[in-house]
């Protein structure tokens, strides 16, 4: 998982700095958010992972970040927090409540890769991903994909073609249509 999150954080942040002013107000395959919405909604996330990667406390609720190139380098630095070794022991407060570290990690992880693809479709960049990270992501959305469901984080699953790379698989299984296009 940690190698996967790397290179998700990397392809996210790369996306994310590439985001031209005016892109901000451009639809996402996330249909409930638009480029600047996407950035603020993952611009309070990654804070709050990078923190419960430390298993520090809260102390509030911290603003969410907006701007392209803090919410990259926020990306980067959720995904090195996570490669200390504690990060993935115990449990840990993120989102909600408290949960197994594992949980905030996996989270994370689907986080980068399904956003910043949403970014990347929005934006027209690439999103290439590697086969290894792949396969990560699509075992992270089979597991979140029933309580990401209920809790409107996913979409109704789509069919992906029969042999279907792992990546386009995840996006379908979370709802995304891995031809999406604005």
């Amino acid at each position: 998982m940690k190698t996967a999150m790397t290179e998700f954080a990397t392809l996210f942040a790369r996306t994310a700095e590439a985001i031209p002013s005016d892109r901000l107000t451009a639809a996402t395959p996330c249909a409930r958010f638009t480029v600047a919405d996407l950035l603020a909604h993952i611009g309070g996330v990654l804070p709050d992972s990078e923190r419960a990667a430390a298993k520090r406390p809260r102390t509030g609720e911290p603003a969410a970040l907006t701007d392209p190139a803090a919410v990259a380098a926020v990306a980067e630095r959720a995904a090195a927090a996570w490669q200390a070794p504690e990060a993935l022991t115990g449990e840990t407060e993120f989102g909600p409540g408290t949960v197994p570290a594992t949980l905030a990690a996996a989270v994370t992880l689907q986080e980068l890769a399904l956003h910043g693809w949403d970014l990347a479709r929005a934006t027209g960049r690439p999103f290439p991903v590697g086969e290894e990270a792949a396969a990560v992501l699509l075992g992270v959305v089979e597991q979140l994909a029933d309580q990401a469901r209920a809790n409107g984080g996913y979409g109704p699953a789509l069919t992906a073609p029969g042999g279907a790379p792992a990546f386009e698989r995840a996006l379908a299984l979370s709802g995304r249509n891995p031809d999406w296009a604005d």
